[in-house]
């Protein structure tokens, strides 16, 4: 009884102790201001936050994300993820007025959240209790107001990826608790403020991407806590100040592209803890100084590529105990190679496009990937060697691609080096025995079919060259029939930022990365990928990534390789940025990619929009097409600006990433390859007119490497950005076949309302809106053709989807009169007229009569069809389109029979 009565006592006081507990907590948590109160309420309304995230009705410090409370008081603001009202997606702005309410206010965070407009000049005034700001990708735009000097609690401030104009105010260098200072990627001009001197707490700053000139100051060298320094991709000018050499605590330091110029001092030797060097694309000269790189046994990452520095190079710079990742292309090095020491395992060296010279007895296998091209190394190479080594553009023996024999000479005589000659003997005199005729006949009978066959071998090359040449015109021709005439107007605006090895970002631990990852918990898991496990992750600066777990057991070695050996060689905007990597664990290799904030084009396309009726919410149609442009871009600069062409083999939405502003990355590059095939072969083939098949389906060309296969998936996500049907381009199947081929029976050229059946009902467009919308399904109907060569190459397709109207409109007379003019039809019919279907992909339109197909064979908007007045088409204008697309003998002789 007496135990009872106990344990019931004791049961009664933890529960009366949990309900203090609550009382207390709740205490805590709830909001005492009214003014504060309202002024959260305006702050929901100005900036148009959805009731979902901050419930009218509910306790702001205890319901509302990304809202704070302590003593009961706001004392921090997390808008940064939050999605607005369709009201405030429409008028997003800079309405922030409501803050200087909040007088205990300590951070406020906005980042990825739009809002245009300038930073107000009251946030120094009535924010003094401000530590963190955040603004980054905010669409901010104006100049930093000079009262922000006034917020000295301020810690944090982050102002990146935004429009910010004007010069960096010089009182910001007041803010002495500031440790972080991010002022990357907007529009500032003039020099660095030589104030930020007395930024004594300063740990990161970073001002790259902007237009700064002038020199360096100096006085950062007092800033004795810095480890992260970025001032690349500015014109900054004069010699890297030696006061740098002070900064002890430094991880990182970036000052690439600008135009840097004077020697690296030996006094950066200072800088014991440095991980990562960048100071490629400059104007640096001199030799590299010997004992600048004993000091610095922290280095990782070391990229000088594109300067004017000279000299041997050190043997210090091989002995550096972690680096992982050298780039020196570009320069004016010489000498012979060092000798490598036994920390080379795994790394990657570029040493391309020097004047190194001397024989390669190295073990260049134990490198991940070494880079010699373009210097004037001898000798010979073992098999070994070259399985991870670029030589091209060299003086070695039986390598292809080498530098020509007359060039290798005089590098070498200049030098007065010995020179082996690429090895080849002087031809040895046959001897002649005079007293024995036989010898004499057997002789002059060896040298009768010597030049005989001689003779042979040069008139079978003439007979080839020829038939090369009239099949490269005839290849031509056709395709320039294929898509029409490029009207005229601006040329391809790609990118040509073609550089070497330094795409593959930083070198991080395996254990950096686990952690980074959550420990690659479920939590952290995005998807299990074709070539790797996706996860989630932040880098320290708060940088949001995405890791590629490729577990060799699991996945090919050549799915993390492929990527890396893509990002050593090439890179373009367009591509996702490859932000580091690991390659230190043996079964398990770790890619860090940039973190794209809207997904991929599968997943964005429909958005939900709300809980209460659960509609989706498209994307409109002029960020489709700024998307299919996008994408378009930078399969042109693989399959027209890289040599030899690369094919990307998995275009498909999930394939085509998208930005915090919707900008095209694309990802999913493991299955990149250089195309396949021999193209002269297939324009001799077609001059001995040997039977091909004609009629291959789209699915045989999974196995091959064309660009003609990329067109035909690029087609496919095309109709998926007309129709809003997704799952087509990822899809091969039969089902997906036969969506297609009723599809395609509505995109015809002269009939525009055709079009508006397949449409996505999502999609609110206009007159001028639904032909940009019929032009793209025009271009992914020509995509789509079953004969390979009868698709349009990428760079033409680009231009298309630039000028969507010109497909659809004529461009001398009126702009409704879409039917018989020849400047559009250059176009239109060039992309168009070449399709053709079989008999049972002609059937009739339900409800509409097929006026285009004569017994199956003629082509959907060919000549021969009727206008809207019913008339034919003269023979000229047949004649004119056969001009463009000159059709098979076959198909002119069924329709001169069928009228």
């Amino acid at each position: 009884m007496y135990s009872t009565t106990k344990t019931q006592v004791g049961a009664f006081a933890i529960a009366l102790s949990f309900f203090f507990f609550q009382c207390v907590l709740a205490q805590q948590v709830s909001l005492s201001s009214g003014v504060e109160l309202s002024a959260l309420l305006d702050l929901r309304s100005s900036l148009g936050i959805r009731s979902k995230d901050w419930p009218r009705k509910a306790n702001p410090c205890s319901f509302w994300n990304g809202v704070k409370c302590q003593n009961g008081r706001v004392t921090g603001i997390t808008v940064a993820g939050l999605r607005r009202t369709r009201v405030g997606r429409r008028n997003p702005r800079f309405a922030v007025d409501s803050l200087a309410n909040f007088t205990f206010l300590a951070s406020f965070n906005a980042s990825g959240f739009s809002l245009p407009g300038s930073i107000p000049d009251w946030f120094g005034q009535r924010l003094g209790a401000l530590q963190v700001l955040d603004l980054r990708s905010a669409s901010v735009i104006g100049a930093i107001p000079e009262s922000l000097s006034n917020l000295t609690k301020l810690t944090k401030l982050y102002l990146s990826d935004n429009d910010i104009t004007g010069i960096i105010p010089s009182a910001l260098g007041n803010l002495e608790e500031l440790v972080v200072l991010d002022l990357s990627r907007n529009s500032f001009t003039g020099s660095i403020p030589s104030g930020f001197a007395s930024l004594g707490n300063l740990t990161m700053l970073k001002l790259s991407s902007n237009f700064l000139s002038g020199p360096i100051p100096p006085g950062l060298g007092s800033l004795s806590r810095l480890q992260f320094l970025n001032l690349s991709d500015n014109s900054l000018t004069d010699s890297i100040p030696i006061q740098l050499g002070e900064l002890s605590q430094l991880l990182e330091l970036d000052l690439s592209k600008n135009s840097l110029s004077g020697p690296l001092h030996a006094e950066l030797r200072g800088l014991k803890s440095l991980e990562k060097m960048e100071i490629g694309d400059n104007a640096l000269d001199g030799p590299l100084p010997e004992g600048l790189f004993s000091s610095l046994a922290q280095l990782k990452v070391l990229v000088l590529s594109g300067n004017r520095l000279e000299g041997a190079l050190p043997g210090a710079l091989w002995s550096l105990p972690r680096l992982r990742f050298l780039d020196l292309s570009r320069n004016n090095f010489t000498g012979a190679l060092p000798s490598l020491s036994s920390n080379v395992n795994s790394a990657v060296f570029n040493l391309a496009d020097n004047f190194l010279y001397g024989s390669l007895t190295y073990p260049l296998g134990k490198f991940g990937s070494i880079d010699l091209s373009g210097n004037f190394f001898q000798g010979r190479v073992s098999e070994d060697n070259q399985s991870s080594a670029t030589l091209t553009r060299n003086c070695l023996q039986m390598v292809p691609n080498q530098r020509s024999l007359q060039d290798c000479r005089q590098f070498y005589e200049e030098r007065h080096l010995a020179f082996d000659d690429f090895g080849v003997p002087e031809p040895a005199q046959p001897p002649l025995l005079e007293t024995d005729s036989k010898s004499k006949k057997r002789l002059i009978y060896i040298l009768v079919g010597i030049f005989g066959g001689l003779g042979f071998i040069v008139i079978l090359v003439v007979v080839l060259v020829v038939l090369l040449k009239m099949g490269n015109k005839a290849t031509n021709q056709q395709e320039s029939a294929n898509v029409g005439p490029v009207p005229d107007g601006d040329g391809l605006s790609l990118p040509k930022d073609i550089m070497y090895a330094s795409g593959l970002g930083d070198l991080f631990t395996y254990g950096q990365i686990r952690q980074i990852a959550g420990d690659f918990g479920e939590e952290s898991l995005i998807k299990q990928g074709h070539s790797g496990d996706l996860f989630h992750g932040s880098l320290v600066s708060g940088t949001p990534v995405v890791i590629k777990r490729v577990d060799l057991h699991s996945f090919k070695k050549e799915s993390y390789m492929i990527e890396m050996d893509l990002f050593s060689k090439v890179s373009h905007t367009r591509l996702v940025p490859l932000l580091g990597h690991c390659l230190e664990h043996e079964s398990e290799k770790l890619l860090v990619y940039k973190y794209m904030p809207n997904g991929d084009l599968a997943s964005s396309l429909h958005r939900v929009r709300n809980s209460t009726d659960g509609k989706l919410q498209s994307l409109d149609w002029i960020t489709r097409l700024k998307i299919a442009i996008g994408a378009a871009e930078v399969l042109a600069y693989l399959h027209h600006e890289c040599s030899p062409p690369l094919v990307h083999r998995d275009v498909q939405a999930s394939s085509i990433l998208l930005d915090d502003k919707f900008e095209v990355r694309l990802g999913s590059l493991s299955e990149v390859r250089a195309q396949e095939g021999d193209t002269n072969q297939n324009v001799i083939t077609r001059l001995l007119r040997k039977q091909q098949s004609s009629e291959q389906s789209p699915s045989a060309l999974m196995s091959s490497v064309t660009c003609a296969y990329d067109v035909h998936c690029f087609g496919k996500v095309l109709l998926e950005l007309v129709t809003g049907k997704l799952g087509i381009s990822k899809s091969d199947d039969a089902s997906t076949k036969e969506w297609l081929d009723h599809t395609v029976r509505y995109i015809s050229i002269y009939e525009k309302e055709l079009v508006s059946k397949i449409v996505d009902p999502a999609l609110i467009v206009d007159e001028d809106l639904l032909e940009e919308v019929w032009a793209m399904a025009i271009v992914a109907r020509s995509c789509l053709n079953p004969k390979p060569s009868k698709r349009p190459p990428m760079r033409y397709i680009l231009k298309a989807l630039e000028n969507p109207l010109k497909v659809v409109r004529e461009e001398s007379s009126s702009s409704a009169n879409l039917r018989t003019t020849s400047s559009r039809k250059s176009w239109s019919t060039a992309f168009f007229g070449s399709w053709r279907h079989s008999s049972s992909e002609s059937a009739h339109v339900p409800g509409h009569t097929n006026r285009e197909s004569i017994s199956g064979l003629k082509q959907w908007g060919r000549v021969g069809s009727h206008d809207s007045g019913g008339n034919e088409f003269s023979s000229s204008r047949k004649r004119l389109s056969n001009e463009i697309f000159p059709e098979p003998i076959e198909m002119q002789d069924v329709e001169r029979q069928e009228h």
